[in-house]
C-alpha cells in the first residue's frame, strides 16, 4: 500500500531513503506535490524479480523555515520545503527579490503554492532570465540526501566558493531524481525601484519577433520581451491590456526612476517604425508579467501544453509550421525563445512527433509536454529525447547518485 512518509529532519530523511535502498522501495519526493503533473508520472520500479515494486511518496513540506536571511550580503537560507510565497514575501518587505522571477507554474495543474525546493529541482525560471539568468545561476549552495542514503553538502553563503564539481548546479533541474533536497541557499537581488512596460498592439508574430530582438539586442538592458497573439492576449487580467481583437508585445524595463524614463524614451525611438507604443506604469506591470510569467493564459485549462525552447528568430516559423498540422495556440516569451503552445485538440502522443520534428529541422531546441493526462505522459518523452552521448552522461550520473533508481523513478527518462 502507498503511504505518505514526511520526515521532520535530514536525519529522519536519510533513515528513510536507506530503508527503501534495502527494501528496493521507490520514493516519490515532493513539497506540497503541487507540480506532480510536470514530467512522466511515478508508476514504480521493477524489482529483481521483474515485478513491479509501488513505492511511496516522501512529503518533504516539514523541512521549511528561514534559517537565514542577510539582506546586506544579498543572501538567503531555508529548508526546501519552504513556501515560495514565504520566502517572496520576507524579500518584499526588505526591498528584495528572487531576481531569477520564478514561476508559479502549480497554477497550470489546478493547485496554488509551491515550495523552495520544487522550484529549484525544476528549474522554474521566469521573464526575467533573458537579463538575470535561471534559477540555476542564482543557487549557492545545496544540502540534501542522495539515492545512496548518503547526506551531502555543496556550495555555501558566498558566490566564489566552489571547489571540484559544483553539485548545487547539478541538482538543480534534476527533478528530484539525484537526491531529494533539505536546504537551499540562494542569492537575492535589490528588487527595482521602477518599472515600465512598453506596449505596441496589433503585430504579427514575425513582427512582434524582429521589435524584440530589437529591443533586447538594444543597449536598454530590457528584462522582459514577450508576444501574446489575439487568443492568449484576449485572456490577460488586465482590462486596459486585454484586447480581444489585438495582439499584444511587451518590453519591461526596470531600474532606479530617472535611468528608466531615459530608457524608455531611447527605446520608443528605437521601436517607432513598429506602431503606436503605449506605456504601463509598475503596479500594471506586476500584474501583466505575472500573466506570462506563470502561463495564466493557459490556466483552467485541461488541452496538452508544451514548453518550447528554441532560437528566438526562428519561433514564429516553426510556430506556423507547427499550426499547418496541429490545430494550436502559442505565445512567446524571452524574445521568442520560449513558447508555450497549447494545443486544442487531443493526440495519442500530444503531437511530439510532429512538434519535435519541426523543431529539430528548423534550428534545434528542445519541446517538454508540462501537461497532459497521465496516459500521455507515461507513453510520451516528456523531455526532449536525449543524443546517445548525452543518454549515456546522464546514466552514468543516476549511477552515481542513485544507482538503484530509488528517487523518482522515470520523472524525466525512462531509466532514470
Amino acid at each position: 500500500m502507498t503511504e505518505v512518509l514526511k520526515p521532520s529532519d535530514s536525519s529522519q530523511l536519510e533513515d528513510i531513503v536507506k530503508w527503501a535502498i534495502a527494501d528496493e522501495i521507490p520514493l516519490e519526493i515532493a513539497g506540497l506535490a503541487t507540480k506532480r503533473g510536470l514530467g512522466r508520472p511515478i508508476l514504480g520500479k521493477h524489482g529483481n524479480k521483474g515485478n513491479l515494486v509501488i513505492g511511496h511518496t516522501v512529503d518533504l513540506s516539514s523541512l521549511k523555515g528561514v534559517s537565514l536571511y542577510e539582506p546586506d550580503e544579498l543572501v538567503l537560507t531555508a529548508g526546501a520545503g519552504t513556501p515560495v510565497s514565504d520566502i517572496e514575501e520576507l524579500l518584499e518587505s526588505e526591498g528584495q527579490q528572487l531576481a531569477f522571477e520564478p514561476i508559479h507554474m502549480a497554477k497550470l495543474y489546478g493547485h496554488e503554492g509551491g515550495t523552495l525546493g520544487g522550484l529549484i529541482a525544476c528549474n522554474l525560471t521566469g521573464s526575467r532570465r533573458i537579463k538575470a539568468g535561471s534559477a540555476r545561476d542564482h543557487v549557492l549552495g545545496i544540502k540534501g540526501v542522495s539515492g545512496r542514503g548518503e547526506y551531502i553538502k555543496s556550495g555555501g553563503r558566498v558566490v566564489k566558493n566552489v571547489t571540484g564539481y559544483d553539485l548545487s548546479k547539478l541538482m538543480t533541474a534534476s527533478y528530484g531524481t539525484l537526491a531529494a533536497l533539505t536546504e537551499i541557499t540562494v542569492k537575492v537581488l535589490p528588487a527595482p525601484e521602477s518599472m515600465t512596460t512598453l506596449l505596441i498592439f496589433g503585430l504579427d508574430e514575425k513582427t512582434a519577433q524582429r521589435a524584440l530582438s530589437s529591443a533586447i539586442n538594444s543597449s536598454h538592458e530590457v528584462s522582459g520581451a514577450a508576444h501574446l497573439p489575439v487568443r492568449p492576449a484576449a485572456r490577460l487580467s488586465l482590462s486596459d491590456i486585454r484586447n480581444e481583437d489585438s495582439s499584444v508585445t511587451a518590453m519591461r524595463i526596470e531600474g532606479f526612476r530617472p535611468s528608466v524614463v531615459a530608457r524608455c524614451e531611447s527605446l520608443k525611438k528605437l521601436l517607432n517604425n513598429f506602431g503606436v507604443i503605449e506605456e504601463v506604469d509598475k503596479e500594471n506591470s506586476v500584474v501583466f508579467w505575472r500573466d506570462v510569467c506563470d502561463v495564466n493564459p493557459y490556466n483552467e485549462m485541461k488541452e496538452p501544453l508544451w514548453r518550447l525552447s528554441i532560437t528566438p528568430s526562428m519561433a514564429p516559423t516553426i510556430v506556423e509550421k507547427i499550426n499547418k498540422v496541429i490545430a494550436g495556440c502559442a505565445f512567446y516569451d524571452w524574445g521568442g525563445g520560449l513558447v508555450w503552445y497549447k494545443l486544442d485538440e487531443y493526440l495519442n502522443d500530444a503531437g511530439a512527433t510532429i512538434i519535435r520534428d519541426v523543431i529539430n529541422t528548423n534550428g534545434g531546441g528542445h519541446a517538454t509536454l508540462v501537461r497532459a493526462d497521465d496516459n500521455i505522459r507515461s507513453q510520451t518523452d516528456v523531455f526532449h529525447p536525449q543524443t546517445l552521448a548525452l543518454a549515456k552522461l546522464t546514466s552514468r550520473v543516476k549511477n552515481s547518485f542513485d544507482p538503484q533508481r530509488i528517487l523518482n523513478p522515470g520523472r524525466m527518462y525512462m531509466e532514470v
